[in-house]
């Protein structure tokens, strides 16, 4: 299947992946773009969501880290599943489990959740802060919004939205 086909495959099966596709289509990061997607469900104030996931884009500030889009769904899952009573032990391993299981099923489908992998760039460390210019070349050669549509639909799915 081709990127196309699987954008077009993620946009019919998941109204939560077309969203955060639209958004990064729009220009916002891979952060803010799966972030976005789920903001109003958790009661986030959009503008809000968008300065929060801000600096995870281009695997956190361009520096080729985690993926920006599975920063985002483990944020959401946070907001969704998390625990804030730091001796609640049994609640933090089952978190930290299903975490493990987003990132499991993210890397099934694309080997890696580290930006530098997904982009197949060999040079180590950060790239230039300054982003690139949203072109219809950068979006035939970067993955961004596919991984951006994934993310979105494993955790839609996970969450059950």
């Amino acid at each position: 299947m081709t990127a196309e086909e699987e954008k077009v495959q993620l946009e019919n099966s998941s109204p939560k992946a077309k969203k955060a596709m639209e958004l990064f289509q729009e220009g916002y990061n891979c952060a803010q773009a799966v972030l976005g997607a789920f903001a109003q469900d958790m009661h986030m104030d959009f503008q809000q969501a968008m300065m929060l996931s801000s600096s995870f884009g281009g695997g956190m500030g361009r520096m080729r880290e985690v993926c920006g889009a599975v920063s985002a769904m483990f944020m959401v899952a946070g907001l969704e599943k998390g625990y804030s009573d730091p001796k609640a032990s049994t609640e933090k391993a089952d978190h930290y489990d299903f975490i493990q299981q987003l990132a499991a099923k993210f890397k099934a489908e694309n080997g890696s959740i580290i930006c530098r992998d997904l982009l197949g760039l060999t040079k180590p460390g950060p790239d230039s802060p300054v982003p690139e210019e949203r072109t219809e070349a950068y979006y035939k050669k970067r993955p961004c919004q596919l991984l951006v549509g994934q993310c979105a639909a494993i955790l839609a799915q996970e969450l059950n939205q």
